[in-house]
């Protein structure tokens, strides 16, 4: 494949990054190149941590945070405040910075859960359900007790999505008033609130040998400079799922899983998504 957008030179477009599948770095590249009008709100402005697989999925691929040395000066960066230091991260705010990196093999695009005006207060709330082994029932019961939760005892309407991987995410869009102590601290809260309510079936316990098959609720990506998968990222599983906004009737769906859609599937439904999350509001909550 050789395309050009903006000073974009596409190679190596034949390479297969999906052996399962024989999905091509072609293929990924025209994913994102067709999907870039859904993903791109949800990176607009957040530091972006890149998972790349030069090889293909069934090679060791890497996280990458720090901007490549030889990037165009057209792709937006910014500074972000490490430990030790400091990170130029990319900002994919354009179709061109998108196309860009899908160039550079990066399959997924994970995004902090704050934007880089504020980045130690987060603007959204990201609750991981993740499943021991196969049990997606209990990752659609998880999603809705907490749902349920945060509506009746809070006020709060989250939404949900596939994760294209196990489980599902729980988010809650924010307004950035709070820092991620306080907003980590009702994360734990919320969750410690629900696994005593079904303490057979669910668990904040990070150690997965003492889950013994429960539902596992993760709040630790609620924290500066940690990320989440953003909505319409591919993953780097067999048959390149799809990070996916759904409504929550679909969690009725009894084949709901955590990958059903795909790069191969996912354009089949994108005219309904814009009654799912392109009018998501945020939230201004007091936390206690």
């Amino acid at each position: 494949m050789s395309a050009k957008t903006r000073n974009i030179e596409l190679t190596h477009g034949e390479k297969i990054l999906f052996p399962d599948s024989g999905i091509t770095k072609g293929d990924v590249v025209k994913y994102y190149e067709q999907i870039a009008d859904y993903i791109l709100p949800f990176l607009k402005d957040r530091p972006l941590t890149m998972r790349r697989y030069p090889n293909g999925i069934d090679k060791e691929g890497f996280f990458q945070k720090n901007a490549p040395d030889n990037i165009p000066k057209w792709v937006k960066t910014a500074a972000v405040k490490k430990k030790d230091g400091w990170l130029k991260q990319i900002i994919c705010n354009t179709r061109d910075t998108l196309i860009y990196l899908a160039n550079l093999y990066v399959i997924e695009f994970h995004v902090t859960l704050s934007s880089i005006d504020k980045l130690n207060i987060p603007n959204k709330i990201v609750f991981d359900l993740d499943p021991s082994g196969d049990k997606f029932q209990s990752v659609v019961k998880g999603a809705l007790e907490l749902r349920k939760l945060l509506v009746d005892q809070f006020g709060i309407q989250p939404y949900v999505m596939t994760t294209g991987s196990r489980g599902l995410h729980v988010v809650v869009p924010l307004e950035p008033v709070h820092d991620f102590e306080v907003v980590r601290t009702f994360c734990k809260k919320t969750a410690r609130q629900l696994c005593d309510r079904y303490p057979e079936e669910f668990t904040t316990e990070i150690r997965k040998e003492k889950r013994h098959g429960r539902l596992y609720i993760d709040c630790l990506r609620n924290a500066y400079s940690q990320t989440s998968v953003a909505p319409f990222s591919l993953r780097a599983r067999k048959g390149a799922p799809v990070a996916t906004p759904l409504k929550w009737i679909e969690l009725q769906d009894p084949n709901l899983n955590a990958r059903i859609y795909s790069i191969e599937t996912i354009f089949e439904r994108l005219p309904m998504q814009d009654d799912i999350w392109k009018s998501c509001g945020t939230t201004t909550f007091t936390f206690k």
